[in-house]
């Protein structure tokens, strides 16, 4: 199987081709051609952050989102800030835990607004595909909104990769995303995350915050013999914000604690077969 020289992607993944005798993906071929200015995006960060005196921050209580809230409160000083989670019905004990702690600490008040997400849980498992899309779509509309009804026009996100040369996104109704780590390693995440109360669970998957992903991961897997968080994870190599080897372990079969995953099935109504 021919596998990518520059990312962790292969051909279950994406398409090969060799280039100059060597095998390179069809993602990393476009972004070699289309590389993007990685100082340009930081400085236009940089200025649209200098702008924002008012946001929330879509805080999931997870690392990622922790690092973003941090930032906006005590680099950026966003004059007014508020941390809001969508609890979609399987947010991790520990994650809810978390955000409370990093929220009082940082002296941010905190609003956590709860979904029934079963509906996208429940078909991704019975039909073996992944949650993520549907979820974090559902969830950015459900923040939008807030917003609008807070008089917001800014929402801030702990995602890492920008949108495609920008590091941000215009919404509907004049709502602007904010990708507020775009471009930032995953040292430098971890070096953030010290400095505050964050206690790491012990989740399944490439998550600090979801009960399903783990789940919906392992049936993935066994159904189709890969990690749909492949190619996600292969774009933060190609950017380089992650090491290569330390990240194909997170690309393996999920080991999911038994009482999580019965849980997990138990609550949308499945059948768990071994």
């Amino acid at each position: 199987m021919l596998k990518c020289s520059l990312c962790i992607n292969d051909e279950r993944t994406a398409k090969i081709k060799i280039v100059d005798g060597n095998p390179i993906c069809k993602e990393c071929i476009n972004y070699l051609a289309h590389k993007p200015d990685k100082e340009k995006i930081r400085a236009e960060l940089e200025e649209l952050m200098s702008k924002v005196d008012k946001a929330i921050v879509a805080f999931s209580g997870g690392k990622d989102s922790t690092v973003a809230l941090y930032l906006a409160k005590e680099v950026y000083k966003v004059p007014e800030l508020e941390a809001v989670m969508i609890d979609h019905g399987f947010m991790a004990k520990e994650a809810i835990e978390n955000a409370k702690r990093i929220a009082e600490h940082l002296g941010v008040p905190l609003t956590v607004l709860r979904y029934d997400y079963s509906d996208i849980f429940r078909d991704a498992l019975l039909k073996a595909k992944s949650p993520c899309k549907k979820c974090s779509s559902r969830t950015m509309e459900r923040l939008r909104k807030y917003a609008l009804r807070k008089g917001v026009r800014y929402i801030i996100t702990g995602h890492e990769l920008p949108f495609g040369h920008h590091p941000y996104r215009l919404m509907s109704d004049g709502v602007i995303q904010i990708r507020l780590l775009s471009l930032m390693s995953e040292e430098e995440r971890f070096k953030i995350l010290k400095k505050l109360p964050f206690k790491p669970p012990e989740l399944a998957g490439y998550t600090t915050n979801c009960l399903i992903l783990g789940p919906a991961l392992k049936r993935y897997y066994e159904k189709h013999g890969y990690s749909f968080e492949t190619r996600r994870i292969a774009a933060l190599v190609r950017y380089g914000l992650i090491d290569k080897e330390k990240v194909l372990k997170k690309v393996n079969k999920p080991e999911i604690p038994e009482d999580i995953e019965k849980e997990v099935y138990k609550r949308l109504g499945i059948e768990k077969k071994d």
